[in-house]
């Protein structure tokens, strides 16, 4: 099932200007309108009709149209202003439309300026007011953005000062962890064997005493390792302990 869209049924605006037939009939000026082939104009007994039809509802009734009315003393003007664009925006396309046909008329045809010029004027106004509007809310969001922008770099240089710290520290502790593994591998290097024969000279050297701290440290080997081998010396029967 398909289900069509209301549109929406759009506003009416207008204005009005004085104006002053010269030299022509308006049936003249109908002929030079209808050289301007979108336009669909209607000759009356007074007036003439120039109508713009840009699109037409479901129903092929006018939608977004423009109709300039043209007497010997005044012009009127006429447009719908539909629900999608603003009347700012439509007032604007209906002036330079208005202009537009003004301009093909206007040897045979005066319109009094002032009245035209004050409606420019208030377009005029209102778009630089509307301009403002949206400027200042356009530097609001660039402000707020901007702080975020700095926000971010001043993070970005604490996270890199923090990642070279790291590197630092980690160069560190891997200088320190080879130097650790050096030390291992020169206390390792020393058999069993060995360091008993150590420990039995060391002893002998020492009145039958034995500093396993200083001794350690001299020989570059682990405490727990001399106190291992004291210990097998011992329950081998090559050491006797004193009590």
């Amino acid at each position: 099932m398909v289900v069509k869209k209301e549109q929406t049924e759009p506003t009416v605006g207008g204005f009005k200007l004085k104006a002053n037939l010269q030299k022509k009939s308006l049936s003249n000026v109908a002929d030079i309108l209808r050289s301007v082939s979108f336009l669909e104009v209607a000759l009356e007994k007074d007036a003439i009709n120039a109508a713009y039809i840009e699109s037409r509802d479901i129903n092929k009734s006018p939608y977004l149209f423009s109709i300039v009315r043209l007497k010997k003393d005044e012009v009127e003007v006429i447009y719908s202003i539909p629900a999608e664009i603003s009347p700012l925006r439509r007032r604007i396309d209906v002036i330079r439309y208005l202009l537009n046909i003004l301009s093909l008329v206007g040897e045979f045809y005066y319109v009094d300026n002032t009245l035209l010029y004050q409606i420019i004027e208030d377009t005029l106004n209102s778009i630089s007011e509307s301009v403002s509007i949206e400027y200042s809310k356009l530097y609001a969001s660039y402000d707020n953005l901007k702080s975020e922008v700095e926000g971010l770099r001043r993070k970005n240089e604490r996270m890199t000062d923090e990642v070279k710290a790291l590197g630092n520290r980690n160069f560190e502790l891997k200088a320190r962890n080879d130097e650790l593994s050096l030390r291992l591998n020169e206390l390792e290097a020393l058999s069993d064997k060995a360091l008993k024969a150590k420990v039995q000279e060391w002893i002998a050297e020492h009145d039958g005493e034995i500093n396993v701290h200083e001794f350690a440290k001299v020989n570059k080997v682990i405490e727990t390792r001399v106190e291992d081998a004291l210990n097998k010396l011992v329950s081998e029967g090559y050491l006797e302990l004193l009590k």
